[in-house]
């Protein structure tokens, strides 16, 4: 065979070889920062297009898309804007802090997977996811002092406490002590680690709650299950009233009466009964007062099931199963704890209708972990001697009360 004939088949079957490997490099699979859409320019998701149409010709679908108003959206994005803001680079445009926020506000409205909002909004999942994560600390971040704040002087619990005797009829009460499990799937390689007595993964909030359905107290905890016993004792809250750390008023009498009576949070049956804390007596063998004042405890205790469940009709997010690590699961959780705040604050009334807080929605108490507000500091357990006898005694005064002319409802007698 001619030489130079061999030699231009070498050639040949390099530049097919070489051809070959361009191709594979160029079918690669990349990662997708923002996806392309027909129609419309890369640098404006779906999300944006469908929300400025919204803000100029449909309130309520505005509302339906996030959960808020026009005018909430945009203070909370003045609030945030500047830390969520990313620098253009020579390969690509920032995302803007409106879509960053939007999307982070749609995940939390309708608890819809990365992928899903990827398809629906024209960003790669794991961009949203990125983005989700950032935004929620960032609000967080910001919001915790005004929007997620424990009282810390006499006036503020006094205050929360004559809403409670206005509102629920229940004087002398600082808060509702109310827990929510949200569930989330198993953490990699987690076992039974996590795993509540249903068989489901979740990370789980202790709150308190004022006469208003706003969170006055929240933590979470994401590890070191801990028996029904412990949902309180093992709490920060806990902790810092046996030290005396929140300032809460000292015991005076009760309304119309010379009935001296401490102030106090209350909580259901399984919360541990102290001065500070009225539960209500066990479903055995109770007389007519002790009815009336589980009653009224219950009537009053009540508010942190509806705070709640306010939560979850408004960030549907808290109505699913969220497919994430419990360490995000807390960040998101803590941040539309604030959200939902402010939006209190705002007197919001987007996806809150005015009769839904008085549903019948079951709450599962469950534990909580350092990792609140940071108003209340972790210190030493002291145990206090008798504190289960002058609490009994207390909570038998409460029920002279609640029978007699100054602590008696028309109520009270309808429903026991």
């Amino acid at each position: 065979m001619n030489p130079d004939t061999v030699v231009s088949k070498q050639r040949a079957f390099q530049v097919v070889c070489a051809l070959i490997c361009s191709e594979k490099h160029k079918k690669k699979n990349r990662r997708i920062w923002k996806r392309e859409r027909v129609g419309r320019q890369r640098e404006q998701p779906g999300l944006s297009v469908l929300q400025r149409e919204l803000e100029m010709t449909d309130e309520n679908g505005f509302n339906e898309l996030l959960r808020m108003t026009t005018e909430e959206f945009e203070f909370l994005l003045r609030m945030v804007g500047p830390l969520i803001t990313k620098q253009h680079t020579k390969m690509r445009r920032a995302i803007p802090p409106r879509d960053r926020l939007s999307v982070t506000l749609r995940f939390l409205a309708t608890g819809e997977t990365f992928s899903s909002l990827s398809s629906d909004h024209g960003i790669g999942a794991s961009t949203i996811s990125q983005i989700v994560m950032e935004t929620c600390g960032a609000l967080y971040q910001l919001m915790k002092k005004d929007y997620l704040n424990t009282p810390s002087t006499e006036a503020e619990w006094r205050a929360i406490a004559q809403d409670f005797e206005s509102k629920w009829q229940f004087p002398h009460c600082l808060g509702a002590l109310g827990g929510k499990q949200i569930h989330i799937q198993p953490p990699a390689k987690s076992g039974c680690f996590d795993n509540n007595n249903k068989g489901r993964f979740s990370v789980t909030v202790m709150a308190a709650v004022d006469a208003n359905y706003k969170f006055i107290y929240a933590s979470v905890q994401t590890q070191d299950k801990v028996s029904d016993a412990g949902l309180f004792t093992h709490s920060d809250l806990c902790k810092a009233m046996n030290q005396g750390l929140l300032n809460f008023p000292p015991p005076e009498l009760l309304p119309n009466s010379d009935i001296t009576m401490p102030y106090m949070f209350v909580g259901d049956e399984e919360c541990p009964l102290r001065p500070d804390l009225m539960t209500p007596y066990p479903n055995e063998q109770m007389d007519h007062s002790q009815w009336v004042l589980n009653y009224r405890l219950s009537r009053a205790r009540r508010v942190a099931e509806n705070a709640f469940s306010i939560l979850a009709n408004r960030l549907r997010v808290f109505r699913r199963t969220i497919f994430l690590e419990p360490e995000k699961v807390v960040k998101i959780t803590i941040a539309s704890l604030c959200i939902h705040n402010f939006l209190h604050k705002s007197r919001s009334v987007a996806h809150t209708p005015p009769d839904f807080a008085d549903g019948d929605q079951s709450i599962i108490e469950t534990t909580c972990r350092n990792y609140g507000n940071g108003s209340c500091q972790t210190v030493e357990q002291r145990r206090k001697p008798n504190v289960s006898v002058t609490a009994e005694m207390q909570r038998n005064l409460l029920c002279e009360y609640f029978v007699s002319p100054a602590g008696f409802i028309p109520s009270q007698e309808e429903h026991i």
